[in-house]
């Protein structure tokens, strides 16, 4: 059998901020999971987003700390048009969260915007040029 990608893995400082951040980019995490130790969403892909608190990780791995510096990994939301990069990131950014990078009409042909989630984590948003 060969391995496959079953979920990408974020470690909230602060869980109910965090899921608060991924339901507006359209994330279905369960109502009660904003104060539990662990919290997943499945994706229409079948691709699974968990959540596990600070504490959580340093249950099984003590040793563990916190990246320091810029982003190891991302995200990145697809969005049906432009205008709709532009509505997303105003929304984030209206909720209280940190824009990043404004949404530009990036030279590789997409409306490309990045947002911070609560954990300084660079969450981009973009859609094909039209």
């Amino acid at each position: 059998m060969t391995p496959r990608l079953d979920a990408i893995g974020i470690v909230a400082a602060d869980m109910a901020a965090s899921l608060a951040f991924y339901r507006l980019l359209g994330l279905d995490v369960p109502a009660g999971a904003d104060t539990a130790p662990h919290a997943e969403a499945t994706l229409p892909s079948g691709l699974r987003v968990l959540w596990d608190t600070e504490e959580t990780m340093r249950s099984f791995d003590p040793d563990w700390t916190g990246p320091e510096g810029g982003d190891r990994i991302g995200l990145a939301f697809r969005c049906d048009s432009p205008a709709e990069v532009d509505a997303v990131y105003d929304t984030l950014v209206a909720a209280g969260h940190r824009g990043h990078l404004k949404p530009w009409d990036a030279f590789w042909g997409q409306r490309y915007a990045v947002v911070l989630d609560p954990d300084g984590c660079g969450v981009s948003l973009f859609a094909d040029a039209t």
